[in-house]
């Protein structure tokens, strides 16, 4: 493959097959560099030099998880000491803390409860719209979608207009890990099916409620798990254009049992990383935006990405514990100061955006 010519092909129109990603996936040496070059070229074309981010908050309602996923180290079980739930008032005074601190994005991502059903969902979606009127819901998943439908013995279409109607504004792209089921049977066999998470996704933006969508590599997965995954997700935004960006989501290793048990490596590389970033760009010519997860690279490598075809750095999250209780640090809380200063060193310019990525 001739990278020299790679932005031009793609500028032109070309569409990259699953093999020509797959070899991309796997360049090695100074040839990487051309790559990230490639898709820092397609994104400047494509989206401009503005880097942005969403002022956000996280909030983890509970840690009790009826599933346990080999990636992670955050949820618990009824009795383990650590264990919690929020309740409204907890939940309303959180959204609150979130309106005074500006934050226009707030984000639900917690475990399975046992006694969750779709009715438990509407309540937390309400209870934030009490605290903070006018935020935006960013809120569960297709697999929260597909709990919370089984416990109230509904469709998964009739789960999702409820929650629509009591304020979920998108859904989360997540639990998508990666979307080939022989690699789910090992890192989250009690996870819906590829198939499911495709289908609730098409349902959801086929109601008006877009999605983020998320990869996560670095465990068990090869380079043809990625680009397989990688054009699913192109598949689904050609029908649908519910896609508002792509997020790269590294797996984290040190607090998990997958990893414990022997059953994953420690990560991607940093090679790996910075490749996965701008094949993503080159490969998704129809998902306009790609973040670069400071929580999941850390600055200096999420810094990196943003030349290797990423224009965002996510959120100030102000509160985060899912990639902290797998091993992660300072996951916390990222000042915009220093996102200014992680693009203006790279002679970008830093801007406040929206869920939907309309410009603040």
């Amino acid at each position: 493959m001739d990278l020299t010519t790679l932005a031009d092909r793609i500028l032109s129109g070309e569409r990259l097959t699953e093999e020509e990603g797959l070899t991309l996936l796997r360049v090695t040496g100074r040839d990487i560099w051309k790559v990230a070059d490639a898709a820092d070229r397609v994104r400047e074309a494509r989206v401009g030099n503005t880097v942005t981010y969403v002022r956000n908050q996280n909030i983890n309602v509970t840690n009790l998880c009826v599933n346990r996923c080999g990636f992670c180290g955050f949820s618990r079980k009824p009795g383990d000491p650590d264990a919690y739930v929020h309740g409204r008032e907890t939940i309303v005074e959180k959204a609150r803390e979130a309106k005074g601190r500006a934050v226009t994005e707030i984000c639900t991502v917690s475990g399975l409860h046992p006694d969750f059903d779709v009715e438990s969902y509407a309540d937390i979606y309400r209870w934030i719209g009490e605290g903070a009127p006018g935020v935006h819901i960013h809120a569960s998943n297709p697999m929260e979608v597909a709990y919370a439908a089984r416990k109230s013995g509904i469709p998964t279409g009739e789960a999702l207009r409820i929650m629509k109607e009591a304020g979920l504004s998108s859904l989360c792209g997540t639990a998508a890990e990666i979307l080939v089921d022989d690699v789910r049977k090992v890192i989250c066999p009690q996870k819906i099916s590829t198939a499911e998470w495709v289908r609730i996704i098409r349902e959801a933006h086929g109601m008006g409620i877009p999605s983020t969508a998320t990869i996560m590599y670095g465990h068990c997965d090869s380079e043809e798990d990625r680009i397989r995954h990688l054009s699913i997700l192109r598949e689904i935004q050609d029908e649908t254009g519910g896609f508002t960006e792509f997020v790269p989501l590294s797996f984290i290793h040190r607090e998990t049992p997958l990893f414990r048990a022997g059953k994953a490596r420690a990560g991607a590389t940093g090679r790996e990383d910075l490749l996965l970033f701008a094949v993503s760009r080159l490969y998704l010519d129809n998902i306009p935006h790609l973040q670069s997860s400071w929580v999941k690279l850390g600055t200096k490598l999420a810094q990196l990405a943003l030349l290797s075809g990423a224009d965002d750095l996510g959120g100030t999250m102000f509160e985060e514990s899912i990639s902290k209780g797998a091993g992660a640090r300072d996951t916390d809380y990222l000042d915009p100061a220093e996102m200014r200063r992680m693009a203006e060193d790279l002679g970008r310019t830093l801007r406040q955006r929206t869920t939907l990525y309309r410009l603040v």
